[in-house]
Order: C-alpha cells, then sequence, then structure tokens
C-alpha cells in the first residue's frame, strides 16, 4: 500500500506571518497537531507544530503576568519558531518506508509531496489505522498466532488447507520469528471455529503462541 493510500489529504496550511495564538486557535478548532507553513507562492517552507508553540511559550516559572505572556505571543510568528527543514515523503512511496522515516528520525508526521507540490500529511494516527487494517482489528474471526517454518510454500499450505475445511483468510502477516530457521506469523479467519482452526494448522505449526 502507498502513502497516497492513507495520508490525509488537503493538509491545513498557514503562512509564516502568522502569530502563535492564531495557528494555536486554528489547531484546537481543526483538531490537528500540525500545520504546514506555506509562502506567498505556495511553497512550503516548515511545519509547525502543537510542541513547537509550547515551547515557545514562557515556562510556568516565569515572572511575567497573563497580560505580558499575552502580549509576549503576539508578537512571535509562525515562521520564528517552525521547523525549517522538513523531512518529506514522495506520495508513491510505500507505507512501511514512511513509518520507518517516522521512527528513525522521531518525528510523528511526513508532509506528502508530488514534486514540489504537498498533496497530503501522513501520521503516526495513519500508521496505525493502517495497521489496524492489516491486521483485521475490526474484522470479527478466530485469531491465531504461530511459529512457522521459513522454508517454501508454507504460507501457500497455510491457506489451501484452511480454505480445504471452509474457512476464509481475512488476514495474514508474517514477520521475523525466533530465529532464522522460523517465522512468527498471525492469521485471522472466518467460517470455521477455534477447534477446527487449531486442528487444521497443527501439522504445520512449530508451536501455537495464541489464539483468540
Amino acid at each position: 500500500m502507498m502513502v497516497s493510500d492513507v495520508m490525509t489529504r488537503n493538509p491545513l496550511y498557514v503562512h509564516p506571518d502568522l502569530t502563535l495564538p492564531d495557528a494555536r486557535n486554528m489547531m484546537k478548532k481543526e483538531k490537528v497537531k500540525r500545520l504546514l507553513v506555506l509562502d506567498g507562492h505556495n511553497k512550503m517552507v516548515g511545519i509547525i507544530t502543537e510542541r513547537d508553540i509550547v515551547n515557545a511559550a514562557p515556562s510556568s516559572a516565569t515572572t511575567l503576568s497573563v497580560y505580558e505572556v499575552t502580549q509576549l505571543l503576539d508578537k512571535i510568528t509562525v515562521g520564528e519558531v517552525m521547523t525549517k527543514e522538513v523531512i518529506t515523503v514522495g506520495e508513491d512511496e510505500v507505507v512501511e518506508e514512511a513509518a520507518r522515516i517516522m521512527v528513525d528520525n522521531d518525528i510523528s508526521a511526513l508532509p506528502v509531496m508530488r514534486g514540489a507540490v504537498p498533496v497530503g500529511i501522513v501520521s503516526d494516527g495513519d500508521i496505525f489505522r493502517f495497521f489496524i487494517t492489516i491486521f483485521g482489528a475490526r474484522q470479527p474471526g478466530v485469531r491465531l498466532s504461530m511459529l512457522v517454518p521459513e522454508r517454501k510454500g508454507e504460507l501457500h499450505a497455510l491457506a489451501e488447507a484452511i480454505t480445504e475445511k471452509g474457512g476464509n483468510v481475512t488476514a495474514l502477516v508474517v514477520c521475523e520469528g525466533c530465529d532464522v530457521t522460523n517465522k512468527s506469523c498471525m492469521v485471522k479467519v472466518t467460517d470455521i471455529d477455534r477447534e477446527t482452526l487449531l486442528e487444521v494448522v497443527k501439522p504445520l505449526a512449530i508451536e501455537i503462541v495464541d489464539i483468540r
């Protein structure tokens, strides 16, 4: 699946001369945690987040009055505190690569570009929703986790055995196992019960880890 399939389209944006209180109010109104920053030619020049605004405000230990703090913030613009070196991703990039970039750079979102034009934003929330989808978390069925041998044809044999018993595989996720000889496999199945699924997969599994 591509980033364009999970991103939020038409991301909200502001201009660098907007004040921080106005940016904060916009985030609250639109229920977002970040805004793209575009210049007068609609070129992206930065990104501002809730954290940027909080960091720009005086600490709770300040001796300034509320009125003075408000006056101070009113003079600070988005352009002064935004992140200017923005890490981006192309709309045709795969979702897992976007997730890797976010993790490796300790960031929670990536503007999505079509050439030099921002067309969306992909956030950790979008990745979580994608995670829910591939694991079939909102779908009914029996969920089984197991270790299977690391060899060709194992997944085919598993799916075929389940199908022969009348089951329908709604989700299948494979990742690294305990060592190079095996893989960890999660399968979610409808149209057969727990006991039948166990009977089907036991001959193919090294170990049944969980079933629910």
